[in-house]
């Protein structure tokens, strides 16, 4: 038999109590008894806010999305909602996706907020993530929650707090709202619903939300130029489907085909292993339909709607899918070349991006004499940026893992602006004839080539969550010196906040929020991050390699170049 540490037990035998369901007690006895390792696994440790909130397995336990555990959130969230608009009537806003039990949780959150005598605004069925963000501003909300795993595994769910400008939670508030939820015992939580206090609101804010999106993601694009782009949209059994194509149609783009196998909002994700699209698979079928209908553009979301994968036409007419990096790139180049040409560039702009994301942005930036502003891993700091420099105008950001915001009405990653604003790109440019892809490569000859790849490792379990502790002990126990023979010239510590010049030995502060990620620089302008993932069991690593791309007609060689390149460090590495 497995035997269960006497501390796991203890936490497991607080769950075995009158303040638990009949249910849950019955099923952690069975456990106990049949299932240790799992029921250990569900109880070793709490779930903790990552990079994009609480994310987690559903099921019993302190380490499970469940209604206690969400329970026990909300509670602590509405403590603190009290505590700092004391002299307020806190309002909440709440949307989920398409999991399963998300609209059996939301509705438990709603009951919370309510019992603890606070207003609340209630989806009527899913939606979309960046309308959630929306609604919170939009409604004059304190506070907002969707209910999201967003590409996880049918098995997960998640919850993500937003503030009231719209964006996620972030310090001071997120490590003072942890401190009240960790001091609340599960025996605290109200579950007992004043239902005069619940509104259920959908349509009104829609219509809002899409028109909003529309004219934040249109750029000046003739209608013919619209009639001529065809595109393929698919949902991947997501909340998209709830916004993104009339968000297209409103805007004036007629020939959308949507993958109706992938059309229905379902849990399962039946027609995918991911429901990601960063991975080439999850877009198989709308590639296929793309084909069969001579499409130029190819378009997918994740289940909550806030990143997408795009594909198009390549200089063989072929589809190749996007990363994450060149999709930003293009859009934030085109965001720019709009404010350029309407004379809003005045200096006090900003474009941002992520300390993993390429460094090319930096590069636009230069060259539109706009500020670059980098910050850590997760788009909550990107939204942040705009409540801490009032004084500047955002023009838009992105990630390397695929989302992109347009302006500040939403202060998210925000896939139906995004997708709006990629056809409005493909569609300019198929205008003038162009291309989304031949436009990519003009960038890639105006500032230089760059290349990124990001391999990831899954660490499952206890085991893992060990695993991914100590390599990222190690890595910074015994930093790389070389990097597949070029010496590496500085190293970014942004747990221990240190900056370290490996060939002076000078070091200096990153003046950032600490986060355990560490980037090696090499002599030949190569770049290395690791870290582990905020959301799911896994490390990362992010591999950048650049050179200059002499002509268009030297992409294929120059990209083979630095794609062998990344291969020897990765081999360099030991990642491959």
């Amino acid at each position: 038999m497995i035997y269960i540490e006497p501390n796991i037990l203890d936490r497991i035998n607080k769950w075995l109590t009158p303040t638990f369901d009949a249910d849950t007690q019955a099923f952690i006895k069975d456990s106990i008894a049949n299932n240790p390792k799992d029921i250990q696994e569900s109880f070793y440790k709490d779930l903790e806010f990552g990079t994009g909130g609480m994310r987690g397995i559903m099921g019993v336990g302190t380490n499970r999305i469940n209604k206690y555990t969400l329970g026990k959130s909300t509670q602590g969230l509405s403590d603190y909602l009290r505590k700092s608009f004391p002299n307020e009537n806190p309002k909440a806003v709440i949307a989920y996706d398409c999991r399963h039990n998300s609209k059996t949780l939301a509705k438990v959150v709603a009951d919370v907020f309510s019992a603890n005598n606070i207003e609340v605004y209630l989806f009527e069925d899913l939606r979309a993530t960046p309308e959630l963000s929306f609604a919170v501003k939009h409604l004059n909300c304190h506070c907002g929650i969707v209910l999201t795993a967003s590409h996880n595994p049918p098995e997960y769910n998640g919850y993500k707090v937003y503030w009231q400008d719209g964006g996620q939670l972030v310090p001071p508030h997120d490590d003072a709202l942890i401190q009240v939820i960790n001091n609340l015992d599960y025996a605290n939580i109200k579950f007992e619903a004043n239902d005069n206090l619940i509104h259920y609101i959908g349509k009104d804010v829609d219509d809002v939300f899409i028109n909003a999106s529309v004219e934040n993601g249109s750029c000046g694009v003739s209608q013919e130029a619209k009639d001529n782009l065809n595109i393929v949209f698919t949902s991947l059994h997501g909340t998209s489907i709830t916004a993104v194509p009339e968000t297209l149609k409103r805007a004036g783009y007629k020939n959308v085909h949507i993958v109706k196998e992938q059309e229905v909002p379902d849990g399962d994700f039946p027609t995918v292993a991911s429901p990601n699209p960063e991975e080439p698979a999850a877009l198989k079928m709308a590639l296929e339909l793309a084909n069969n209908v001579n499409a130029d553009i190819v378009i997918g979301t994740d289940p909550d709607c806030d990143r997408l994968g795009v594909a198009v036409r390549n200089s063989e007419n072929k589809l190749q899918l996007l990363n994450g990096n060149q999709t930003m790139l293009m859009m934030t180049d085109f965001l720019l070349k709009q404010w350029k040409a309407e004379g809003k560039i005045k200096g006090k702009e900003f474009i941002a991006s992520t300390i993993v994301s390429t460094p090319m942005l930096n590069k636009l930036a230069e060259a539109y004499k706009v500020d670059s502003k980098i910050v850590l891993t997760g788009f909550k700091w990107i939204a942040k940026l705009i409540k801490d420099f009032p004084e500047l105008d955002f023009i838009g950001g992105g990630e390397e893992s695929f989302g992109f915001m347009v302006g500040d009405f939403v202060r998210d990653k925000d896939a139906v602006t995004s997708t709006l604003l990629a056809c409005e790109i493909a569609a300019q440019s198929k205008s003038i004839g162009s291309s989304f892809y031949s436009e990519l490569i003009k960038l890639y000859v105006e500032h230089g080539l760059y290349k990124e790849r990001l391999v990831s490792l899954t660490k499952k379990g206890i085991e893992g969550a060990e695993e991914i502790k100590q390599m990222m002990i190690d890595a910074r126990e015994n930093p790389l010196t070389v990097v597949n023979g070029s010496k590496v010239v500085k190293v970014e510590d942004y747990l221990l906040s240190i900056t370290k010049n490996m060939i002076t030995g000078v070091e200096n502060t990153i003046d950032i929020p600490k986060s355990n990620v560490l980037i090696y620089y090499t002599e030949d302008g190569s770049q290395i991050a690791l870290r582990p993932s905020g959301t799911e069991p896994k490390i990362k690593f992010y591999i950048s390699v650049n050179d200059n791309l002499e002509s268009v007609e030297a992409f294929n060689d120059t990209e083979a170049k630095l794609e062998s390149k990344i291969d020897a460090i990765l081999k360099d590495m030991k990642l491959n």
